[in-house]
């Protein structure tokens, strides 16, 4: 009997270790599952990973480079777009006009010191000169009416064929040449007083027709003159060579 006690007894106590043991564990696990979360805290206390990316753009897009141009990084990289620039080509006449050409200018009379003029004869039309006036002057000029020209020591001018009168008034762009003949003699040899002439004057009209204007122009002839009689008639100034030539 002594033996059998002896053995519950162990039993029992063996028993009470075991449950001593587990109320130990239960108290240290506290959630009575039998695991310690070591990791729980640490993981709870992380800073998040979008925490920093949300915040760092916005120091340097701020601040830049200090010139305000949007060169720096981050949210500014659209500010080019709103950079002006130098010279605007979309607007070019505003911010940069056109300086009149030296040509420009309102137009004056034709004459003498701003024309460069040259008397040619010509073998055909036979008994005929042209005259050729080219404005070297600045400005455009108006030749009106039709040469008033003077053979050695004349002193009338001769008439001026009619149907030769130009639509509109000759105008001359700086460089420009206009055009006038000269009928020197009668063809068939009817005309009266024939004679030799060696010099030459072109005087110009002005706008009124009446009185010439300004200086004369003294061409050369060739060294063995010019043969004139009273057959001698000019044509209206011309802009185009061949209308002066059709007279």
């Amino acid at each position: 009997m002594s033996t059998i006690r002896n053995s519950r007894t162990r039993l029992l106590t063996a028993a009470a270790s075991v449950a001593l043991a587990a109320l130990t564990l239960t108290a240290c696990n506290g959630d009575g599952t039998g695991v310690t979360d070591e990791g729980a805290a640490p993981s709870a206390s992380r800073p998040t990973p979008t925490a920093p990316t949300a915040s760092a753009p916005s120091a340097p897009s701020s601040s830049g480079t200090g010139t305000g141009t949007g060169t720096g990084t981050g949210s500014s990289g659209s500010a080019p777009a709103s950079k002006p620039t130098a010279h605007d080509p979309s607007e070019p006449a505003a911010k940069n006009p056109a300086k009149p050409p030296a040509s420009a200018g309102r137009p004056v009379t034709c004459e003498g010191s701003t024309l460069k003029t040259v008397a040619a004869p010509l073998n055909r039309p036979v008994n005929h000169m042209l005259l050729t006036v080219t404005n070297t002057g600045s400005s455009p000029c108006h030749l009106y009416a039709y040469p008033a020209v003077r053979f050695g020591e004349a002193q009338a001018v001769p008439p001026v064929v009619e149907e030769s009168h130009p639509q509109a008034v000759v105008t001359l762009a700086p460089g420009e040449s206009g055009y006038a003949a000269v009928l020197l003699s009668a063809a068939d040899g009817s005309g009266a007083h024939g004679h030799t002439e060696k010099s030459l004057s072109v005087h110009f009209y002005g706008p009124s027709g009446s009185g010439s204007v300004g200086s004369a122009a003294t061409p050369p002839l060739p060294a063995q003159g010019v043969f004139v009689d009273d057959s001698l008639r000019v044509t209206y100034w011309q802009q185009d060579l061949d209308d002066a030539l059709t007279w």
